[in-house]
């Protein structure tokens, strides 16, 4: 329903309920004798004013529901302009990123198009300079031509003259080949007898050296030889005892030089040296030791107890110092159980004698001097602990560790070393000396 028909619907009917009460009133006024009161029960009849408020609320809620609706239709197109706007917004966007696009486009197609012209222009005047550069080697073609021509004929009496060379060339070669074949007989004799005089003198020379190193050599050869090579090692060393006084022990004795093939050193039995093995050890202030032969002296640097054996005293020098003092080195035995019989020397004792010695398969190391085999050839023979052991060949096989047995040298191998200095406090020379007998005390009582 229309809104300002509503509303002059609701004032009209205000208007008649207004006059139908009035005239009501006034009646009632009017009558001279109040009306026989008379109870009549009647029905309620609706109130007609609510049936227009009702109508009237019907109405307004019907106008609230239509403004609702138009707002929210307003909302909505409200809303439909804006996304239409957006739309408008990104398009006109896209429109203007085209037409960016389609601007560096023609700016790219007319910078081609620039740069085709100019390689168009340059290609024009690089045919031009080709054809140029075409014509004159046609030119040059016909020259050339002219000049093979020539050249054919020249080439024709050049093949002429090289048939003859190579006629001459081939007849020479036949000849070197023949010369050469009979160079290469006689370089085949001269190179098999060459080697059969190389193989003849190898052999000479090792048949000479497994002679030698086979041939057993008298007692006396190798006495001589020892009395000319033994060198004198001396050494000394100092402590102070309890009392404050300085105590000092030197000690001379016989020995050789020896190498194993890389070592140089000298050997002697420890009761040759001023240090003891015992326990407790002394513990040594000062070492110092020279070896010297034939009035040359070189320093000892150092003494070393060997490992297998710490009775065995070894002293280390270099191959220069071996060079300075300028007598033999021998060398260690490879194959001491090559003879039955060995000779020994003493070192100290100026004798010297032939023995046999027997291999104990429980100390491989050791050999055992059979006593009642003995064979003394100068001075008192009587065998003891520090007499040198050589072979029958010249090598040094060992030094006797007591009466009967003999330890067999292999090698450099020493379990512990003393430094010669002035200062072996930090050397502890006793503790080291205490472990050496205990190791001497564990051997099998035989061989102590």
């Amino acid at each position: 329903m229309n809104r300002s028909i509503l509303i002059v619907i609701c004032d009209f009917l205000l208007l008649s309920l207004l006059t139908f009460s009035t005239d009501i009133n006034h009646m009632a006024d009017e009558n001279t004798r109040p009306p026989t009161k008379v109870v009549v029960s009647l029905n309620p009849v609706p109130n007609p004013g609510n049936d227009l408020t009702a109508v009237m609320k019907q109405a307004l809620a019907e106008e609230q529901k239509n403004r609702e609706q138009l707002q929210q239709q307003l909302a909505e197109a409200r809303n439909a302009t804006g996304r239409r706007e957006q739309q408008n917004q990104q398009l006109q966007q896209r429109v203007a990123a085209e037409q960016a696009n389609i601007e560096n486009l023609n700016r790219q197609l007319q910078n081609n198009a620039e740069q085709a012209q100019q390689k168009l222009a340059a290609t024009e005047s690089e045919a031009q300079r080709q054809s140029a550069q075409v014509a004159a080697l046609r030119r040059q073609l016909e020259k050339l031509t002219q000049t093979s021509q020539l050249a054919q004929a020249e080439k024709q009496q050049l093949s002429n003259q090289l048939q003859l060379a190579e006629v001459q060339a081939h007849a020479a070669a036949e000849r070197a080949t023949l010369m050469q074949q009979e160079v290469q007989v006689q370089q085949a004799e001269n190179a098999r007898l060459t080697e059969g005089v190389k193989s003849l003198a190898t052999n000479s020379g090792q048949l000479a050296q497994e002679i030698r190193a086979n041939r057993p050599l008298a007692p006396n050869t190798i006495f001589s030889d020892f009395v000319s090579n033994r060198v004198e090692a001396g050494i000394s060393a100092w402590r102070t005892s309890m009392f404050s006084m300085d105590t000092s022990k030197d000690k001379q004795t016989a020995t050789v030089l020896v190498t194993d093939g890389t070592n140089y050193f000298a050997l002697c039995h420890v009761q040759d040296t001023p240090v003891t093995l015992w326990d407790p050890g002394t513990d040594w202030d000062k070492l110092a030791g020279t070896l010297s032969w034939g009035g040359r002296q070189v320093p000892l640097k150092s003494m070393s107890f060997d490992a297998q054996d710490p009775r065995v005293v070894m002293m280390p020098v270099t191959r220069a110092d071996a060079q300075t003092l300028g007598c033999k080195v021998y060398r260690l035995s490879t194959d001491p159980y090559k003879f039955q019989d060995a000779v020994l020397v003493g070192a100290n004792e100026e004798y010297y004698g032939q023995c046999n010695f027997q291999i104990e398969m429980n100390t491989p190391q050791y050999v055992k001097l059979d006593r009642s085999l003995l064979k003394g050839l100068f001075g008192k023979f009587n065998p003891s602990r520090g007499d040198l052991v050589f072979s029958r060949t010249g090598e040094l096989l060992g030094i006797m560790v007591n009466n009967t047995y003999c330890l067999t040298i292999r090698a450099f191998a020493p379990a512990a070393t003393f430094a010669f200095g002035k200062d072996l406090h930090n050397q502890h020379t006793g503790g080291t000396l205490s472990e050496l007998y205990g190791y001497v005390f564990q051997l099998p009582l035989r061989l102590q």
